[in-house]
C-alpha cells in the first residue's frame, strides 16, 4: 500500500469518528464524541472505586473508627464522587442535562415494569448506611438465616454463616422484614435451651447438673450466672430451661445450643438421670 492510500484509508477512517449516531437535546452524538463519554465514564467508575478501597485501608484505619463506620463512609464517599463525576463527564461532552429529561421518563417507565426491586434494594443500601441498623461485623438473623454481615453494598448485603457460606441478601429485606441483631446493643445476649425430663425428677439435682454443664463451655459468661428455670411441673414430665449468656460477635448461636444440649446430656447420663 502507497503512502498516498494510507493516507487516504486514514482520512476516511477519522471522518467516520465524526459520523453523527443520534441526536440529544442540541448535542449531536459522534463515534468520536461516544467514545469519549465511555471512557471518562469509565475513568470516574475506577477513581470512585480507588478512593472507597483508600478509604477502606490506609485512609480511615488511623482514626479510632469502627468497621461498619468506615465501610459506611467508604461507600458514601464512592457514590458521591459518581454523582459529581457523571454530571461533570456529561457537562464536559456537551450533554445538556435538561435534555435528559427524555431519558429519565423512559428510565421512570422502566422502573415501573422491572425495576422496583433494583431501586428498592438501592435506596434500602443508603437507609442502612445512614441509619446503620446493621454494620460490618454485625451477627444478624434474617429471612431464616444467621452470620456476621461481611459486607454492605448499594443493592445487597452479604451474610457469612457459621458453614463459612456467603448469603447475598437483598437490602430490602432488612428494612421490610423483621431482622435481629445480635450485637445491636453491643453487649452480651441470652440463649435458652429446653430440657425435658420424666415426672418426679430430683428438680434441685436437675438444677445443679445443667449449671455444672453451662459451666463447663468458655463460650458461656460467669457473669450474668447462668439459671435453670423450672417451667412446668406435673403430668408424665416437668420441662427445665436453661438460660446462659454470651457474646454474639464471638460464638454462633447454633454452635452455642448444640455445645450446651452435649454438656447437659453427658452430666445427665453420669448422673443416672434419663430425659423424656
Amino acid at each position: 500500500m502507497s503512502a498516498e492510500n494510507l493516507w487516504w484509508t486514514l482520512g476516511r477512517g477519522l471522518d467516520a469518528l465524526d459520523v453523527v449516531l443520534f441526536r440529544l437535546g442540541d448535542a449531536q452524538m459522534t463515534l468520536a464524541l461516544l467514545l469519549k463519554l465511555l471512557l471518562l465514564l469509565a475513568l470516574v467508575f475506577w477513581a470512585a472505586g480507588a478512593v472507597r478501597r483508600w478509604l477502606l485501608g490506609a485512609g480511615l484505619s488511623r482514626f479510632d473508627i469502627d468497621t461498619g463506620t468506615r465501610y459506611a463512609v467508604a461507600a458514601t464517599a464512592r457514590y458521591l464522587l459518581l454523582v459529581l463525576g457523571v454530571l461533570m463527564v456529561l457537562q464536559n461532552v456537551g450533554i445538556n442535562l435538561a435534555a435528559l429529561s427524555v431519558v429519565a421518563g423512559a428510565v421512570g417507565l422502566g422502573v415501573g415494569f422491572g425495576l422496583q426491586n433494583v431501586v428498592s434494594n438501592f435506596i434500602s443500601g443508603l437507609i442502612i448506611m445512614f441509619e446503620r441498623p446493621i454494620k460490618v461485623g454485625d451477627r444478624v438473623e434474617v429471612a431464616s438465616v444467621e452470620g456476621v454481615v461481611r459486607e454492605i453494598s448499594a443493592r445487597r448485603t452479604t451474610v457469612v454463616t457459621s458453614d463459612n457460606v456467603a448469603i447475598l441478601i437483598p437490602n430490602q429485606r432488612f428494612i421490610l422484614d423483621n431482622v435481629v441483631n445480635l450485637a445491636y446493643l453491643d453487649g452480651p445476649v441470652r440463649l435458652r435451651v429446653a430440657v425435658g425430663l420424666p415426672s418426679g425428677a430430683d428438680a434441685a439435682l436437675v438444677g445443679q447438673l445443667l449449671r455444672e454443664a453451662a459451666h463447663e463451655l468458655p463460650e458461656v459468661l460467669r457473669e450474668p450466672a447462668p439459671q435453670v428455670l423450672l417451667r412446668s411441673l406435673g403430668g408424665a414430665s416437668q420441662q427445665f430451661e436453661l438460660a446462659v449468656w454470651f457474646q454474639p460477635q464471638l460464638t454462633a448461636r447454633d454452635q452455642l445450643a448444640s455445645a450446651l444440649n452435649l454438656a447437659v446430656a453427658r452430666r445427665l447420663e453420669q448422673a443416672g438421670v434419663k430425659p423424656a
